[in-house]
């Protein structure tokens, strides 16, 4: 019998919530990310599908890096579902 490829995706969808309305500027940083048109006033909320676990410490490493406070993260339910 013939081995089944199987392909497993391990990317993950994330949500962070962003202290602050973020400028265009600041928006620039997080390329990977979209902005949620349903932010709360006087935060920002970014998400969008990254590939693994750095990816996500690398954008939290941006957060921290810039100064800005995250108020919250969480995973997301996969869209394909």
């Amino acid at each position: 019998m013939p081995a089944e490829e199987v392909s497993w995706s391990l990317s993950i969808r994330y949500q962070f919530v962003i202290d602050g309305e973020l400028s265009e500027r600041a928006l620039a940083a997080f390329p990977e990310l979209s902005r949620s048109d349903h932010s709360s006033a006087g935060t920002t909320t970014l998400f969008g599908t990254l590939p693994d676990a750095t990816a996500m410490r690398g954008v939290l490493a941006r957060i921290d890096s810039l100064g800005l406070t995250l108020l919250g993260m969480a995973q997301l339910p996969d869209s394909a579902g």
